[in-house]
């Protein structure tokens, strides 16, 4: 009898969440290099794309099915998932490390007495088991782990394991009504932020770093990010500094980040942001430093003060808009 691989997805208000779809994808290649059966959950209340998951080689969803889930509840959420794994006896579970992943993975791994392995980087199955790579030290350096226990809960970081779509695939998916007996807390409601899009999701981001020289500064990079539609991003030294939240942070301790434009402004490009942001699909760096690591990962580079081009192409993008 084959072991099981269960990808654990996200939604958000009844629409399933980007990292959901890398989650799939990356559950469907490990369940192909180590001969695993596969199976995906979802738990909530409504959720209006549960099929879409079939093009990313899912074939089986459950969704558990509950209106006292149709938020996130670390009590509720581990308690039937936790079960659910157990009535299927599912080795490993897989979930995105984001902010809900954060919270509930260790949950589910203390229900399940599994090993847990956090934030994985990259995956090696080559030896007929997961090797996962992980960042320590605040990013500094990287680790090999692997489990040592029979269920093993893993947490992947979004933007850097590519949701590959396969061919068009109809799921089968199977609606169980739920009714938690643990829950202890829920989300009530979320509220956003008209004005701030965030990294981890925007097609474009306009980041700043130290060569903006104070926070103040950084209207610059909020006003091209305005006209951009665009969401404002940092290097790790900023936010150090306490010049922006680190919710807005850019790389290995930070973000992952994947968009289609990525404007770099006063970064030098140390490897921890690199790590961050170099899966973009256009790079642009301005600096005054010709030789800044930046410029190396760029595809188009500006050597120039930052306090000079700003608020020429804003201007320039504003009067082609």
């Amino acid at each position: 009898m084959a072991k099981n691989i269960l990808a654990i997805l996200e939604q958000r208000e009844g629409k399933l969440k980007k990292p959901s779809f890398e989650t799939a994808s990356t559950a469907v290649r490990l369940a192909s290099e180590l001969n695993l059966e596969i199976e995906a959950i979802a738990v909530g209340n409504e959720i209006t794309n549960l099929v879409e998951i079939g093009d990313y080689g899912i074939k089986k969803i459950t969704h558990l099915k509950s209106d006292k889930l149709g938020n996130y509840s670390s009590s509720g959420y581990s308690e039937v998932l936790a079960n659910f794994a157990k009535e299927i006896d599912a080795e490993y579970l897989l979930i995105a490390n984001t902010a809900l992943g954060k919270d509930l993975a260790p949950y589910i791994a203390a229900r399940l007495n599994a090993g847990l392995i956090m934030d994985a980087i990259n995956i090696d199955s080559s030896s007929g088991e997961i090797i996962a790579t992980r960042p320590v030290y605040a990013g500094k350096a990287l680790v090999d782990v692997k489990f040592m226990t029979d269920k093993k809960v893993l947490t992947i970081r979004p933007n850097v394991f590519k949701a590959v779509t396969k061919d068009k695939n109809e799921p089968e998916i199977i609606v169980k009504e739920i009714e938690p007996t643990n829950l202890k807390s829920k989300v009530i409601d979320f509220k956003k932020s008209e004005s701030k899009l965030d990294v981890a999701e925007a097609d474009i981001i306009v980041s700043g770093g130290r060569g903006l020289k104070s926070p103040e500064n950084f209207k610059l990079i909020e006003d091209l990010a305005e006209v951009l539609g665009a969401a404002v991003g940092a290097s790790r030294a900023v936010v150090d500094a306490g010049w922006r939240p680190h919710r807005e942070q850019v790389g290995q301790t930070g973000k992952t980040v994947s968009p289609s434009l990525y404007i770099a402004c006063g970064i030098s490009g140390a490897i921890q942001h690199l790590a961050g942001m170099s899966s973009a699909k256009y790079i642009v760096a301005i600096n005054k430093d010709k030789d800044a690591p930046i410029f190396n990962v760029a595809d188009y580079g500006i050597a120039g003060d930052v306090f000079e081009i700003l608020p020429v192409l804003t201007e320039g993008i504003k009067k082609i808009k």
